[in-house]
């Protein structure tokens, strides 16, 4: 859908490319169809893991951010004001001044409310409309620094940033699980999905534990992370979880697993969490799980692993404790 609206903006002119110098692209994604630009002058800046990675293997030239100097942006509108908001100061920050700034989104994402906010603070271009999307533009240069994105810190002393899950508060899930931990937990500890740390910290209380990994795929999660975890014992990997490997198997791992990347929930994505945490651990090692109580994870769980009990939650989210994988202990060099 967004490949529609940059082919139409280019071919009626709406949008002009300059003619030399690089343009970044901001969080799109690893289906994107960015076909219509120059490849050879795009740097693409991705946090998200998996669409990082999937893009590098496409050939593009993809970085965590954007740097400076460039010819011109494209911003893939995200679905957080906050995050958006950062995004487009970034852009204008990233661009020579004067240079093009093309912003991109979907009606979902809060497309039109950006273009409106944008428009009370510098001249921005009519909108182009097409495949449930808008597409507009604007010169960069200053008006959007209060914008652009600085940790917030929230209760309990934890540093987050904008567009991150649970940005404003832990997430009353992993509160859940944090309550049913046992205060003997112990062994080697992998947290899957770590987010800025919470759970993380949680389980560093547990004075037995003598190593925590965390595994999250958002980097700018994983950088709060840093912030809210400082403990020697605590290992941090900008990783697809569903792709990590250890280097000896785990004793536990703990999970509050994403079950969507868009509206619409997909459990598939949580399983995927559930068998890397069977793969991960140690054949006697113990899954400390919290999942919405509508996602369908018996199943799976049930053949992951040779004991599952429900141990408390409420109404929205139930807390399971799982153990005895059957595919334990993988592992890498």
């Amino acid at each position: 859908m967004r490949s529609a609206r940059l082919t139409l903006a280019l071919e009626t002119g709406a949008v002009v490319l300059p003619d030399a110098g690089s343009i970044v692209v901001y969080r799109p994604r690893a289906a994107e169809d960015l076909s219509a630009l120059p490849r050879d002058r795009l740097v693409l800046v991705q946090g998200f893991r998996p669409d990082h990675d999937a893009l590098a293997a496409q050939g593009y030239k993809v970085g965590i951010a954007g740097g400076a100097g460039h010819a011109a942006a494209i911003v893939c509108l995200p679905r957080a004001r906050a995050e958006a908001r950062a995004l487009l100061a970034e852009a204008a920050a990233s661009v020579e001044p004067g240079g093009l700034i093309v912003v991109d989104g979907q009606k979902t994402d809060g497309v039109e409310p950006m273009w409106r906010d944008l428009s009370e603070r510098l001249a921005v271009s009519a909108t182009l409309s097409k495949a449930h999307g808008k597409l507009f533009t604007f010169a960069a240069g200053p008006g959007l620094e209060d914008w652009a994105a600085r940790p917030t810190e929230i209760a309990g002393g934890f540093r987050t940033l904008p567009g991150i899950f649970s940005a404003d508060a832990p997430d009353r899930g992993s509160q859940l699980l944090v309550e049913a931990l046992p205060t003997d937990l112990s062994g080697r500890v992998v947290d899957l999905g770590a987010g800025w740390g919470y759970l993380a910290r949680a389980v560093l209380e547990r004075r037995p534990v003598k190593r925590i990994d965390l595994v999250e795929a958002e980097h700018a999660a994983l950088d709060c992370a840093r912030l809210n975890v400082p403990d020697e014992r605590a290992h941090f990997h900008w990783a697809d979880a569903t792709r990590f490997r250890l280097s000896k198997p785990a004793d536990l791992v703990v999970c509050n697993p994403p079950f969507h990347t868009t509206r619409e929930a997909d459990p598939a994505i949580g399983m995927g969490f559930l068998q890397a945490a069977a793969r991960l651990l140690a054949p006697t090692g113990v899954l400390w799980l919290v999942a919405n109580r509508h996602l369908p994870y018996d199943r799976g769980l049930r053949t992951l692993f040779r004991e599952v009990e429900d141990i408390g939650g409420d109404a929205a989210f139930r807390i399971v404790r799982a153990s005895r994988p059957q595919r334990a202990g993988g592992t890498s060099a």
